[in-house]
């Protein structure tokens, strides 16, 4: 049965997947921290900063969203609920014997240092647990990058293992410290198969 997407809040923010109106704010997020964001993302895809990319995708994110296949949010503050900050992405669901999906995120440069990705994360981990009934959440950074580890760290992230040449990142790949969070109040429901 299809859901509508969630709309998440806590104190400070909202958490919502975005919709076509989104798509100026998008690009003015991306286009505006794309110098802060480069050293910790993939290369870019060609078409990246256009409307035509993000009408594509959010018509993807929504269909994943919709069909417990991801869930891909923009961060916002609830004083300005319009102005992106940041992206909050699960992806990669696993059901069967697993219920694990892996975790990235982004913050713009001008909203570090204010506890918002905390926040953020603290609200999407247990809407994760508490409502799409995952079992475990994957988050993996690069071992420079410790402003990433101290939020994971803060959320109970417990640090799993390394991985030499794990992702490539901005041309170049990269060690990561992979990391996981377990739901402790995980049970069993009906609408899976555990097999």
């Amino acid at each position: 049965m299809r859901k509508e997407p969630p709309l998440l809040t806590s104190d400070r923010l909202v958490l919502k997947i975005g919709i076509p109106d989104d798509i100026p704010q998008i690009l003015k997020y991306f286009i505006d921290n794309k110098e802060y964001l480069t050293p910790f993302y993939p290369l870019w895809a060609d078409n990246f900063f256009t409307e035509e990319y993000w009408q594509y995708h959010i018509e993807n994110n929504f269909l994943e969203c919709v069909n417990e296949l991801s869930l891909r949010m923009f961060i916002c503050r609830r004083k300005k609920p319009k102005e992106i900050i940041g992206t909050v992405n699960f992806t990669n669901f696993i059901r069967g014997a697993a219920h694990f999906c892996y975790l990235g995120y982004s913050l713009a440069q001008t909203a570090q240092g204010h506890g918002y990705m905390t926040e953020a994360l603290q609200v999407s981990t247990e809407y994760m647990f508490q409502e799409l009934k995952m079992h475990r959440i994957m988050a993996n950074y690069m071992p420079h990058n410790r402003r990433s580890g101290n939020v994971l760290k803060r959320l109970g992230f417990v640090v799993e293992g390394y991985a030499r040449d794990y992702l490539m990142i901005n041309g170049k790949w990269e060690d990561h410290i992979l990391t996981s969070l377990i739901n402790p109040h995980w049970q069993p429901t009906n609408t899976y198969h555990y097999y």
